[in-house]
């Protein structure tokens, strides 16, 4: 098949900066190249909404920048909608948008209409065609109070919702979205889910590829999810067949009092498989999330907890998640907003 999105042996370095690099080398010192992307193999299939999952780092955004033209890959292959982004990238935009969480797109003067009519000729919109996009949007995402406000008085929500809309008007046929919800309170990214949800379903024929942080949304949205660490893709399957691979293993969500040392109490553990801390210091309390290799490990870990003065507060056996999906293939979990520290 005809793949919308396909990636061979992508990889991407990056080299220090000149004068570091003159500095590094006067003094001796090795200067490696930065692995960005190394062996990258990825297919989209037309009419999926596909998701990179993976912590700071993980060469997530690297990706999306050169399937958007924005940047090139030092070896390997990418093509979208067949075609290929280094040689063609004039072709390649044509056909798709981009939109980023936190972004600051367009001009503080204008307002929310002309802001999106102006980004729609860019694409080469008619102007009827464009406004009555914009205004079907406006109005689907709550925007029709504010659609004639300046831009530089929208709040970080709606300004986000604007955004959204701007990626949506040229109507792309593949739509990438970087961590889209970055920094929402919890009803306007239940809104932004939704609009994206309803969008790919009403047009069957587009491809979204989505970059998240968080676990729910991906597992709620995305029909396929590749796990990517440290620039390499670990594993790529829907998410309940990620989390069935888990099945047999045993997950266990377990309450201290706050850790306050920097060592993670249940490292190097050999009956642990990946632990993940989050601490909640207004609680006064630290979560473990913990795999464990076997159902017997527990004891040890409880144990373990014991000797160094973590009393157990309360403890529950889970059924597998993405979540844990993702703990046993990086083995830390993500560092996010919610205070959540990878440990090992």
């Amino acid at each position: 098949m005809e793949w919308s999105i396909e990636t061979r042996e992508l990889r991407r370095t990056f080299r220090d900066r000149p004068v570091r690099r003159l500095f590094r080398r006067a003094v001796g010192t090795p200067i490696p190249d930065k692995i960005a992307l190394d062996s990258v193999n990825v297919t989209v299939r037309p009419g999926e909404l596909f998701g990179l999952l993976g912590p700071n780092g993980a060469g997530k955004t690297t990706l999306i920048k050169i399937l958007s033209t924005l940047l090139l890959p030092s070896s390997g292959q990418a093509t979208v909608d067949g075609i290929d982004v280094a040689k063609d990238p004039d072709s390649v935009r044509q056909r798709i948008n981009m939109v980023s969480g936190g972004e600051h797109s367009g001009y503080g003067i204008l307002t929310v209409r002309e802001t999106i009519w102006m980004f729609s000729q860019f694409y080469g919109v008619p102007t009827k065609v464009a406004r009555q996009r914009a205004e079907a949007m406006i109005q689907r995402l709550g925007l029709s109070d504010s659609a004639d406000t300046k831009t530089s008085k929208l709040s970080t929500g709606m300004r986000q919702k604007m955004n959204i809309i701007r990626g949506f008007v040229s109507d792309p046929k593949i739509l990438f979205l970087d961590e889209p919800t970055l920094g929402l309170d919890v009803g306007i990214a239940r809104e932004v889910r939704a609009f994206i949800c309803e969008w790919i379903k009403e047009h069957p024929e587009r491809t979204v590829l989505l970059t998240t942080h968080y676990m729910a949304e991906a597992d709620s949205m995305c029909d396929r999810v590749a796990i990517i660490d440290q620039g390499r893709v670990l594993a790529c399957d829907t998410p309940a067949n990620l989390k069935r691979d888990l099945a047999p293993d045993c997950v266990y969500r377990i309450e201290v009092p706050l850790w306050t040392e920097a060592v993670n109490p249940l490292d190097q553990m050999p009956v642990v498989r990946s632990v993940a801390m989050e601490h909640r210091g207004d609680q006064g309390r630290t979560h473990l999330r913990v795999i464990l290799e076997e159902e017997g490990g527990i004891a040890s870990v409880t144990d373990r907890l014991a000797k160094r003065g973590a009393r157990v507060l309360s403890m529950t056996r889970l059924e597998p998640s993405l979540e844990d999906a993702f703990l046993s293939l990086v083995g830390h979990g993500l560092t996010s907003s919610n205070g959540e520290n990878g440990a090992r």
